[in-house]
């Protein structure tokens, strides 16, 4: 059983990861690394029924997180990541980054001007539902000065 890995190499070759050290890294569960095994972002090795991840596993989970955290979706990321792999000068994968990250900054500042339209309709309800409560408190407070003073 493998215990604590680092990145990097030794003495001895290549530093192994368990699926327990990655996940431990990152705050993912096992289960999440399994995922995005079987999604094909990651391809451990198997000593007998244990995956064993590289240190290029654990770079390619990183960037995995980082997009995902980015909003990007999986289908993205694993383009992005085979384009790495497919080409030596990498200009293909940081063309699809380029073109992928303004599409999402497109998206989110859409979402933003949406929030903002939602933000200032719900503040003239807001504003027009407090109006009304002042209007109907102050009708409402000669009526029980009324029954006030008719009590004494």
């Amino acid at each position: 059983m493998l215990t604590k890995f680092h990145a990097g190499t030794s003495d001895d070759g290549p530093r192994l990861f368990s699926i327990g050290d990655l996940a431990a890294e990152f705050g993912v569960s096992p289960r999440a690394i399994r995922f995005y095994e079987d999604q094909g972002l990651l391809a451990p090795q198997r000593i007998g029924g244990n995956r064993i991840y590289s240190a290029r596993d654990r770079a390619r989970l990183n960037l995995v997180l980082r997009g995902k955290r980015l909003g990007f979706a999986l289908a993205d990321i694993k383009e992005m990541l085979d384009l790495y792999d497919a080409d030596p000068e990498h200009l293909e994968q940081l063309r699809a980054l380029l073109a992928k990250t303004r599409e999402r900054i497109g998206g989110l500042e859409r979402q933003r001007n949406e929030i903002t339209l939602t933000l200032n309709e719900l503040r003239d309800i807001e504003s027009a539902v407090l109006d009304h409560i002042r209007e109907k408190e102050s009708a409402a407070a000669p009526r029980r000065a009324g029954k006030k003073g008719s009590a004494s």
